[in-house]
């Protein structure tokens, strides 16, 4: 046997430099997300029980996505900052009065339910080898 642990492991991408299309394609799902984030926020308060379902579907659909896109975490990461980041935004209300998050439950499960669904798509396990196994090794 030759080489230390972890000697012939496939390299992740936090052990090597990431290409520029990869950062790419990070930076691109940040503003992603931060369009779905914008655009649940006025869909979830436009139509409520209806509304909030259809933003949470957008939601989850592009975190899964982003992690089908990219093959990680980290790409499930980005795109959840950037949904962050606009939610954040517009839910601090101006000095006047206005905010675009209204009270009440609705707005609460959209940014509470968005996260839970950021958490679930980054800590999927993976698919299965081809052939059907599991990838584990036989005793």
């Amino acid at each position: 046997m030759s080489g230390g642990p972890g000697a012939g492991l496939a390299r992740d991408w936090t052990t090597h430099r990431p290409r520029p299309g990869r950062v790419a394609a990070y930076v691109g799902l940040v503003v992603l997300g931060a369009l779905v984030g914008i655009a649940g926020s006025l869909v979830q308060a436009a139509w409520l029980p209806v509304g909030l379902l259809l933003s949470l579907l957008g939601s989850a659909g592009l975190f899964y996505g982003a992690r089908e896109a990219t093959g990680n975490q980290l790409g499930v990461l980005s795109a959840a900052v950037g949904w962050l980041v606009a939610i954040v935004l517009l839910s601090i209300g101006r000095p006047e009065g206005d905010a675009l998050f209204g009270a009440g439950v609705g707005p609460l499960l959209f940014i509470l339910g968005g996260m839970a669904v950021a958490v679930m798509c980054a800590t999927l396990g993976r698919p299965l080898q081809p052939g059907g196994r599991s990838g584990r090794l036989e005793e």
